[in-house]
């Protein structure tokens, strides 16, 4: 039985879903005022790995990501270009959805933009206010008081009082309690506003996913994700929000993945330490980006170095080689593409499928992928190749052929030779070995090493991979 550790109770539950068969999940998307760091990538990777895992195990799952396209630092940044805040997002979101493609993130059911569900944040907020958790200030702004609410501090873990001493608070005073949050911004020049029973305005941020998830999920689902980072306050403030409307939960497990760490910091666009996506992709293959994310325990920090990422691309070479050595006759991989993976009666797929239900234990899973590659090595058995293949898939990995991955440059932005440069050169030395000239066939070898190509001369001819 697959278990989830859920963050709200502090511990490993079984997953029963609300509908038999079925699973709906909400996962915090990104602000789309910039481009999304590698932080951001590990949310993307995770809860895709977790979506594979759910729909491996033959549920329907109704997957909502949303996309936060207005707040406070999207209108700063769009006052900074002078530009309209819908062509900043507009761009950030297409840049966003190209990294997301480059790592192999599934689409979800479901990508809302905040400022497509305005009018449900209003009735969210009206009823808030009739049941008397929320309050319109003397500035017109609305916010949520906190001490209405009973529960408020159960998902932190932390009593009001422990949070109002040690947590830092904006301090507005129009409040009423510091811990007070903001549900609705009145207008103020220069920003985009939408009419609502309490003047022209904007939503806060912390009410748009209690809106959005409300609108796609209903008033329960099973799953809510995000970053460690969305715990307090905006999924603490979430859980006040709809459950203040709805008057019971509305997440059955609560799942948050561990911060990506630069020098034992996390890594934050406001700390300045970020590296965005497309630097890391420009550095190595997409998949080694997102090998690196999935072999460290979701709830785990995950430590960002280029000699991480560097190990990464090493382990993952490994597993690719022995695709490549070890490949099924054509008429074998047929049969096979079209056989389903014996979770009873293989071993490994067994302890594949215990380390998934184990609170998505891709470390554990991930080490069935490599005895599975020393297996196919030890005994030339394609069988082993072939389960490699499909265990890798189910993570995201192991899709290419290996002859794709093997030859793609180990670090793009510094390769300068081009494929068919490559085999042009290696055509040239098969011709110097024919005509006997072995210094010359010698010489085109050893130009093609220092520039990381690796040459290896088999029954069936020369193969080449970089280094």
């Amino acid at each position: 039985m697959l278990k989830i550790y859920d963050t709200l109770t502090r511990s490993r539950r079984e997953f029963i879903p609300l509908t038999p068969g079925k699973v709906k999940m909400y996962v915090c998307g990104m602000t789309v005022y910039d481009h999304c760091h590698l932080g951001h990538a590990r949310v993307l990777v995770v809860f895709d790995s977790v979506v594979r895992w759910l729909q491996t195990l033959d549920y329907e799952v109704t997957y909502v990501r949303n996309i936060t396209d207005i707040d406070d630092k999207i209108i700063r940044r769009a006052l900074e270009n002078h530009e309209p805040f819908g062509a900043l997002t507009a761009r950030y979101i297409q840049a966003m959805e190209e990294d997301a493609a480059a790592l192999g993130i599934i689409s979800p059911s479901f990508e809302p933009r905040a400022t497509e569900c305005i009018e449900s944040m209003v009735t969210m907020i009206e009823s808030l206010l009739s049941k008397g958790l929320a309050y319109v200030a003397n500035n017109g702004d609305v916010f949520y008081d906190v001490r209405r609410f009973p529960g408020y501090g159960k998902l932190s873990g932390k009593s009001l009082d422990d949070l109002r001493a040690g947590e830092r608070v904006e301090i507005d005073t129009n409040k009423r309690d510091p811990l007070d949050f903001v549900l609705w911004k009145a207008a103020k020049p220069d920003e985009p506003s939408w009419d609502s029973p309490w003047g022209k305005g904007r939503p806060g941020w912390h009410i748009e996913c209690s809106a959005m998830s409300g609108h796609y999920l209903g008033e329960r689902f099973d799953i809510h994700g995000g970053g460690q980072d969305l715990q307090f306050p905006h999924h603490e403030n979430e859980i006040a929000q709809s459950e203040g409307v709805h008057g019971h939960p509305h997440v059955n497990y609560w799942m948050h993945n561990g911060f990506v760490r630069v020098d034992n910091e996390k890594m934050s666009k406001s700390l300045g330490n970020f590296f965005t996506v497309r630097e890391v992709l420009a550095r190595y293959q997409p998949e080694v980006v997102r090998f690196f994310i999935v072999r460290a325990h979701y709830r785990s920090p995950l430590n960002y170095s280029d000699a991480h990422l560097n190990d990464a691309r090493n382990a993952l070479e490994r597993l690719y080689t022995a695709l490549k050595n070890h490949a099924p006759s054509q008429a074998q991989a047929a049969e096979e593409a079209t056989a389903t993976i014996d979770w009873v009666n293989d071993g490994y797929a067994q302890r594949f499928m215990a380390a998934m239900n184990d609170d998505f234990n891709t470390p554990e899973a991930v080490a069935v992928l490599f005895d599975l590659a020393s297996e196919a090595n030890r005994t030339g058995n394609s069988h082993y190749a072939s389960l490699l293949k499909a265990l890798g898939g189910i993570l995201g990995l192991l899709q290419q052929s290996p002859r794709q991955y093997l030859q793609h440059p180990a670090h793009p932005q510094n390769d300068h030779h081009s494929i068919e440069e490559i085999e042009r050169m290696i055509q040239q030395r098969l011709q110097a070995r024919k005509e006997k000239n072995f210094a010359q066939a010698d010489a085109l070898r050893q130009q093609l090493a220092e520039a990381g190509i690796i040459l290896e001369d088999g029954p069936q001819g020369t193969t080449w991979r970089r280094q």
